[in-house]
């Protein structure tokens, strides 16, 4: 009986054996699947997070039922070093296209700046911006273009943080809405906890490079001076003398 026993698990060994050496085929990979962007549910529109610095996030959040134009926004402020959670609200006008964190004044306090964008005769652009300090937030009001400055304005915006400013760009139009090909760009600072504006470049098809006037062409005819008449001396007249009758 143990002879038996032995001989059939030598046996089954061996058939396991063989089975595994003929099959050559290559065990199969699996593939991780790729973690997808969690969808919005309603009434939220809008999510974006700003990593200020390691356990300063900043969620910014819109939100709204029945309407795309309007709504509210809310930023939430989590400090988890301190286990301090402060939520911003405020009314939104338009759809919030992008979020930038800047620190324009260099004071270590950074400035959370909302970009939304409407549509109504022309592209609007509506911007909304808090510095926040030791988890307080204060609201900013952002400067309105200067008559100036909406000279050839129609929107189509363009936001954007460079060197540590806000950036912002735009085309020009001309009369009947047309196109120039310039283009106008502004840069945003702060001064005394109060944002301010001004033009970085001159109007250009390239920003940063100003429109120069071609120079005036220089004439190469050369004058000949005219040559001077000399005048003649006069010619004197002869004198007649008178005969006497008694000569």
């Amino acid at each position: 009986m143990k002879r038996r026993r032995v001989l059939c698990c030598l046996i089954l060994s061996g058939s396991i054996l063989l089975a595994a050496c003929g099959n050559n085929e290559k065990p199969a990979t699996t593939v991780a699947p790729v973690a997808e962007t969690p969808a919005l549910m309603p009434p939220f529109r809008y999510h974006k997070l700003v990593e200020v610095s390691p356990g300063q996030d900043y969620d910014v959040v819109s939100w709204g039922r029945g309407q795309t134009q309007t709504g509210a926004f809310a930023i939430l402020h989590s400090d988890s070093a301190a286990a301090k959670y402060v939520t911003t609200t405020g009314d939104l006008t338009g759809m919030i296209v992008d979020v930038f964190n800047t620190d324009m004044d260099l004071d270590g306090n950074p400035e959370i700046i909302i970009e939304a964008k409407g549509i109504d005769t022309n592209n609007y652009i509506n911007v909304y911006a808090y510095e926040f300090t030791n988890g307080h937030a204060e609201k900013l009001d952002f400067p309105h273009l200067t008559k100036q400055q909406r000279q050839g304005y129609r929107g189509e915006d363009n936001f954007y943080v460079q060197e540590g400013k806000l950036m912002r760009e735009f085309p020009l139009f001309g009369g009947g809405a047309k196109p120039t090909g310039q283009k106008r760009q502004l840069e945003y600072g702060m001064r005394d906890n109060e944002l301010t504006v001004k033009q970085v470049t001159k109007d250009s098809t390239a920003v940063g490079t100003a429109v120069r006037p071609a120079p005036k062409p220089v004439s190469t005819v050369s004058h000949t001076p005219k040559a001077k008449k000399h005048r003649s001396e006069p010619k004197h007249k002869k004198k007649h003398r008178r005969r006497r009758s008694d000569d």
